[in-house]
């Protein structure tokens, strides 16, 4: 019998974006399972709370048979190592990220052998969106439409007080 191949798509994604959406169907064509793992980020003050973000993602990839969304803080590569994985899986979408991706995955490396990391680049329509620009765009009352799903657009409208 094959083994699963799961992956981990880890991220703060606050809030998930089509970008986001793009990459966990590309990993699905690699893998069996995407697991996509909401971090905890003490760097980051995020808009929606985890339980948020992870009801947004769920009715997102409910269509999607091979994902599941969770929720972790501490070590990725021990998570991972913890949920069976055999690849981290991350997103580029300029050559901006590379550098910074480029030194996590070696240190990954370093901590976990086993583990590979996956760095895959979304459409190039989404090449420029990040989660960072679709909030600030909500809070103007900027049209998102075009960035993340409907039910993300309303709830970003909803938080924001703002058309967006």
């Amino acid at each position: 019998m094959k083994k699963e191949r799961i992956s981990i798509y880890p991220g703060t994604f606050d809030p998930i974006t089509n970008g986001h959406l793009d990459i966990i169907e590309r990993a699905g064509e690699l893998f069996d399972r995407v697991i996509i793992t909401i971090s905890h980020n003490p760097d980051k003050e995020p808009l929606f709370s985890i339980s948020e973000r992870r009801e947004m993602i769920e009715e997102v990839i409910q269509p999607l048979k091979f994902a599941e969304v969770d929720t972790f803080s501490g070590l990725l590569v021990a998570y991972a190592i913890d949920r069976g994985a055999v690849a981290l899986i991350r997103g580029l979408r300029a050559i901006s990220d590379f550098e910074y991706e480029f030194q996590m995955a070696l240190v990954n490396r370093r901590l976990a052998k086993q583990l590979v990391t996956v760095f895959l680049m979304p459409h190039e329509k989404y090449t420029y969106i990040n989660s960072t620009i679709v909030r600030e765009l909500a809070r103007f009352g900027g049209n998102v439409s075009k960035f993340v799903p409907p039910n993300v657009e309303n709830a970003l409208r909803i938080k924001c007080g703002a058309d967006s």
